[in-house]
């Protein structure tokens, strides 16, 4: 097996856009690559299966129990020549002030593969030097193989910083990416826009892959790739959920407006038999005939006129929740579930009305991280005092009168930072700002499954 992490030195310093272009330059050489994630964020994951058509996976330490997220990387890595991951923040950054935790630097030392680090090379030159070193000397038993540096556009500047690094640190600088600014990734308040919204940046992804091979010694990257191959491992599907959904089916929330969804949380409730029927909140008057109803994360406010047009999908949806039908909402999925969203220009746009609240854009991060939800009452997902592991990431506020059936906390490096109450279920239907992945407790599905056939039977 061979696999690397692309590794940054912060937010911002490239880590996205060398991922890309590795992963298509890769790809187009005829090598099959295997992408992954640090972290839970949905849209990077998203754009690393549309540049290299292999589905990325989050490898996510907080919300998924090591031996599972171990086991679901060595067995997809074991299906390609290359694996290819995506760090998250800055290396040493995780969850709190331990350097390893839910870090890039930590899942590379977990998995025994080597780092590569990008550095911003803008307006700089031998100091660039000095801020490698200190990530060597953070760590001298984290194997950080290379360097690729961004935005370095000219041969003079980058053998400039080249030189130092290697004379100062003695690992080889790979290459570097020139300031491309046709091939800036869009964005948006939640982060980059998704796949889905931009197919015309498709024709970009061969100049950046172009770009790499000509500046980037592709060849020296592959060749240091490497991987600590375990003696076992299994396959990440849970036996417990094989076939317990036949019979049922998922009307699945995919399109502009609502595509966040974990590629592991889908091919869990693949195996368990479940037919899944994907349908637009956005363009189809109505619901296919299912027994469970998944609505994601997304960006609702954003085409919350287009949404609110389609009032005949509305209808529907309260006559499946009326009905009892199994609804699951997530972040955006619970802003559409409310009566009306207040968009960023503090228009209102009427939603479907299932739970009494409204939700509304706010100037800042609502809530932002990992956190734990204990449910005080029996849920779609969890029984009362049973928890969940989650994450939270939101600009928008959801006011209700109903009460809420979780409390919420979020712990960094042992103390309790914040406490909240959220999670709101009527009926058979739960929504909460909550982004779940199902890996860390297959019982969530098989609940999920068991209130779905108390329903049909």
């Amino acid at each position: 097996m061979k696999a690397l992490l692309i590794g940054g030195t912060n937010s911002g310093s490239g880590k996205t856009t060398m991922t890309l272009g590795i992963l298509r330059a890769l790809s187009r050489r005829g090598l099959t690559v295997q992408p992954f994630k640090v972290g839970p964020d949905y849209i990077d994951t998203s754009w690393h299966t549309h540049v290299c058509g292999t589905k990325s996976r989050n490898l996510d330490a907080f919300m998924v129990p090591e031996k599972q997220l171990f086991d679901s990387f060595y067995y997809h890595s074991s299906k390609v020549y290359i694996s290819v991951i995506e760090g998250v923040m800055g290396l040493y950054d995780g969850y709190g002030t331990d350097p390893y935790y839910c870090s890039s630097a930590g899942m590379a030392k977990s998995l025994g593969c080597p780092v590569i680090l990008t550095l911003d090379g803008k307006a700089v030159s031998t100091s660039a030097a000095a801020t490698v070193l200190g990530f060597q000397k953070m760590d001298p038993q984290l194997n950080i193989a290379g360097v690729l540096l961004n935005n370095v556009s000219t041969a003079t500047h980058f053998e400039l910083i080249k030189t130092a690094i290697e004379k100062y640190c003695h690992i080889p600088v790979l290459g570097r990416l020139p300031k491309l600014p046709d091939i800036e990734l869009p964005s948006r308040h939640l982060g980059l826009v998704t796949v889905s919204e931009q197919a015309e940046f498709s024709d970009k992804w061969d100049q950046l892959a172009d770009a790499m091979e000509a500046h980037v010694d592709l060849d020296k990257l592959i060749d240091i790739a490497s991987l600590n191959r375990p003696e076992t491992y299994r396959h990440p599907i849970p036996e417990v959920l094989i076939d317990k959904g036949k019979g049922l089916t998922l009307a699945l929330a995919h399109d502009d407006a609502f595509n966040f969804y974990y590629e592991d949380n889908l091919e869990f409730l693949t195996a368990t038999g479940v037919e899944i029927i994907p349908f637009s909140p956005l363009k189809d008057p109505s619901l296919p005939d299912a027994d469970l109803i998944y609505l994601g994360g997304g960006y609702p406010e954003v085409y919350a006129e287009e949404l609110a047009r389609n009032s005949g999908l509305f209808s529907a949806l309260r006559k499946a929740h009326d009905d009892g039908k199994a609804i699951l909402a997530e972040c955006g999925g619970l802003m559409y579930l409310g009566e009306s969203i207040e968009d960023l220009q503090g228009k209102v746009h009427r939603m479907s009305g299932i739970f009494p609240g409204h939700s509304y854009m706010t100037s800042s991060l609502k809530r932002f991280g990992y956190c734990s939800a204990r449910a005080e009452s029996d849920t779609l997902l969890a029984a009362r005092g049973e928890s969940i592991r989650g994450h939270e990431f939101h600009y928008s506020d959801f006011k209700t009168t109903l009460d809420p059936v979780l409390t919420l906390t979020k712990e960094r490096d042992g103390k309790e930072l914040s406490r909240w109450q959220g999670g709101y279920q009527q009926k058979n239907t739960f929504g909460s700002y909550l982004h779940i992945h199902f890996a860390q407790n297959p019982q969530l599905i098989l609940n999920w499954l068991n209130v779905a056939r108390q329903v049909d039977s």
